[in-house]
């Protein structure tokens, strides 16, 4: 398994954030991987692939570097790179993927496709191509979504630094992404695969969630390395949950949706994202459930998480076995 010692230093200085160019490409590679991994990203690719498959149907230079780029077990370390601190604009971004020499650029992409480049990548405009396919991704099929996936983003932060606080980073990172879990000791097991440990000391260590279903792992020469992880799964799914409606008339809708998102404790910042409502709505709604002792709250660092109480799981799973 592929693992990092990561030092107390690097991981007392250790940061979630949220980068638009992460986005981007994930949902890159989705849109080329063609497989919806949940309902919300199907309606999403049902919108865009075809737009984006006549794209590549016509530049077939840039779809042959699009697959040579996610290779296999990694991608071309050019196209993924840690990202910035501030939250840069995706157009930053994106200028530094523009400016990468030629030369990196073909070394990476034989090290993702393990094995010599074909010869319709022999060019020197491969980072400039990139660049642009990401910028159309960026502009065609995420800025149109980008305050609500940014706003499911920052709600899964918020829950793992509820997760972090109350449990350890045991608790924070276990399952962030498939074969990822904390081994304990300062070792950080970030997949499956059988490499040597590599020694995390000095470095900026982000973790940076993003709505699609795959992750990776990235550095860079400036020692930034970053954890690029699939947020909650409930999260990412563009519809809200189902209502039962039994409990939407003995609640009210609005308070009914509230009640049946806390199927784990979220904030306020989380339950505005999936139920759709205003804040000052899901403020007034929580007031109501806490009154009548179906919904309880706790603070986790600087978030308040909400949670059911017993009655209210009561409640809820009695409501939703009349779905």
């Amino acid at each position: 398994m592929g693992w990092w010692k990561v030092s107390a230093d690097v991981l007392a200085g250790s940061r979630f954030a949220i980068s638009s160019l992460a986005e981007t490409t994930a949902s890159l590679f989705a849109l080329h991987r063609a497989a919806a991994a949940h309902l919300g990203e199907l309606a999403w690719l049902d919108a865009h692939l075809p737009a984006y498959r006549r794209r590549l149907a016509g530049d077939p230079v840039t779809a042959r570097l699009v697959e040579a780029a996610r290779g296999g077990r990694w991608a071309a370390d050019f196209l993924i790179p840690p990202p910035r601190e501030g939250e840069p604009d995706c157009a930053d971004e994106l200028a530094r993927i523009r400016a990468t020499p030629t030369e990196r650029v073909r070394a990476d992409l034989t090290v993702s496709v393990n094995g010599p480049l074909p010869a319709e990548l022999d060019r020197t405009d491969l980072a400039g191509r990139m660049a642009d396919v990401l910028e159309w991704v960026w502009t065609e099929t995420v800025l149109p979504y980008w305050p609500r996936r940014r706003r499911l983003l920052e709600a899964d932060v918020v829950a793992r630094a509820g997760q972090l606080s109350g449990g350890g980073w045991a608790a924070a990172l276990d399952g962030m992404r498939q074969g990822m879990r904390w081994l304990g000791d300062g070792r950080l097991q970030v997949n499956s695969y059988d490499y040597p440990p590599r020694e995390i000391t000095g470095v900026r260590l982000l973790f940076v969630p993003v709505t699609q279903d795959r992750g990776w792992v990235t550095w860079d020469a400036e020692q930034r390395f970053a954890v690029i992880y699939p947020c909650s799964g409930v999260l990412a799914e563009s519809g809200r949950a189902p209502v039962p409606e039994a409990l939407a008339r003995l609640l009210g809708p609005g308070r009914a949706a509230v009640l049946t998102s806390l199927d784990t404790a979220k904030s306020t910042t989380q339950l505005v994202a999936l139920t759709e409502h205003g804040l000052g709505s899901v403020g007034n709604h929580l007031k109501v459930l806490r009154d009548a002792g179906l919904v309880d709250r706790r603070r986790c660092g600087r978030s308040v998480l909400y949670y059911r109480t017993d009655a209210g799981n009561v409640l809820s799973h009695t409501a939703r076995g009349h779905l």
